[in-house]
C-alpha cells in the first residue's frame, strides 16, 4: 500500500543516509521502522501470538526438552 507521509527534512536525510548504508530502499526501511515501533507499542499482540503458538503447540513439554531443561538446570548453582 502507499501512504503519503510528512517528516522532517533532518529524520528524510538520516534515514536516506541509513537505508543507502543498509542496501535497501527507503519504503524497506520504513516498513522495517514501523513494524520495530508497533511491536515495542504493542506488546500485547506479541503475548497473544506467542500464546497462539504455545497453545497450538500443546500443553505437555516434549520429553527431551524436559530432561534437557533438567539437566541443565542440574549444573546451576542456585
Amino acid at each position: 500500500m502507499k501512504a503519503a507521509v510528512s517528516i522532517p527534512d533532518d529524520v528524510f536525510t538520516e534515514a536516506d543516509q541509513l537505508a543507502r548504508h543498509l542496501k535497501t530502499s527507503r519504503s524497506g526501511l520504513y516498513s522495517r521502522a514501523l513494524r520495530e515501533f508497533l511491536a515495542r507499542h504493542a506488546p500485547d499482540q506479541v503475548t497473544e501470538a506467542m500464546n497462539r503458538v504455545c497453545d497450538d503447540q500443546g500443553a505437555e513439554p516434549d520429553p527431551f526438552v524436559r530432561r534437557a531443561a533438567h539437566r541443565a538446570l542440574e549444573t546451576v548453582d542456585w
